[in-house]
């Protein structure tokens, strides 16, 4: 149950983004589209759950005076791997998400989540503890895609980032009556608050709930 809660708790409780507020300029920058939405998700994914990883195989013998030094070391090292495979294998998404691939380095998610969880916890919690925050930041990276890309330009599209094959491409808002506004960094932030407000108050209202139920 502790393993459970302890996965679950990046979707809603302690969701990177609408909760805790972490690695805001990647979210708020290439959340235009579904497909930059997608592939930084799993680039992010992939860098947490290694790092986690390895943080948490080498805790105990990684001195507390250079461990932040240590941490960093071994995520830019991640990364350069990661950004390298997706500059080999999908050059169009390696365009698109640019310099913000490398600011994986210091999002603060990723540090984060070493020096809170993997740290302290076995390599296969701090497995868990990786996935379920990079499952939960890229939920939320697609939730904002989704709107602005909707409202944005009237369609959802998608497209294999391997081959550029176009995978479905949807016109729903009439042609003419887009909010282009939600294409801008503007529209990101307002996109962004309303979720985070909603957010919020749905987990307060669990805890009055709560609170109620004890008493």
């Amino acid at each position: 149950m502790n393993r459970m809660k302890n996965f679950t708790a990046g979707f809603l409780r302690e969701n990177p983004v609408f909760g805790l507020y972490l690695g805001l300029c990647s979210v708020l920058a290439i959340s235009t589209t579904l497909n930059n939405a997608i592939g930084m998700g799993v680039a992010v994914i992939a860098v947490l759950v290694m790092s986690n990883v390895i943080i948490s195989a080498l805790r105990k013998i990684i001195p507390d005076e250079i461990r932040i030094p240590v941490y960093i070391v071994i995520i830019a090292t991640l990364v350069t791997i990661v950004e390298m495979l997706i500059h080999a294998y999908a050059p169009s998404l390696y365009s698109a998400l640019g310099a913000f691939i490398n600011l994986i380095v210091v999002n603060c998610i990723i540090l984060g989540r070493a020096e809170a969880f993997a740290n302290k916890n076995g390599i296969f919690d701090s497995a868990l503890d990786g996935l379920g925050m990079g499952l939960g930041y890229t939920a939320s990276l697609t939730c904002i895609a989704l709107i602005r890309q909707l409202l944005g330009t009237g369609a959802l599209s998608f497209s294999n980032p391997f081959t550029n094959e176009i995978i479905f491409n949807i016109q729903i808002i009439p042609v003419g009556y887009e909010i282009p506004l939600f294409t801008t960094a503007t529209g990101a932030f307002i996109t962004f608050a309303l979720l985070a407000a909603a957010l919020s108050a749905y987990n307060n209202k669990k805890a009055e709930k709560a609170k109620k139920e004890a008493k």
